[in-house]
């Protein structure tokens, strides 16, 4: 039985496409709609768990990320 790992997918809009990432293994794909780099991103980051080692998983994968929303003074 397989182990499922949540990750989280940060979506941008980038020229006529979207580009994902994930920032726990600090991957990134990309596609030609939200659903497909989503997708995209997906596969990259199965792709990773299925090819990477033990001690590779272990240093690039981080625990604990957030995503927050920041307000900045400009100008």
């Amino acid at each position: 039985m397989k182990q499922i790992q949540q990750l989280t997918a940060i979506l941008e809009r980038e020229d006529d496409g979207y580009v994902a990432l994930c920032p726990e293994l600090d991957l990134a794909s990309q596609g030609h709609s939200v659903e497909e780099a989503r997708l995209n991103l997906m596969e990259a980051c199965q792709l990773f768990f299925e090819c990477a080692s033990p001690a590779e998983i272990q240093q690039r994968l981080h625990n604990e990320v957030f995503v927050t929303r920041l307000e900045v003074a400009v100008g």
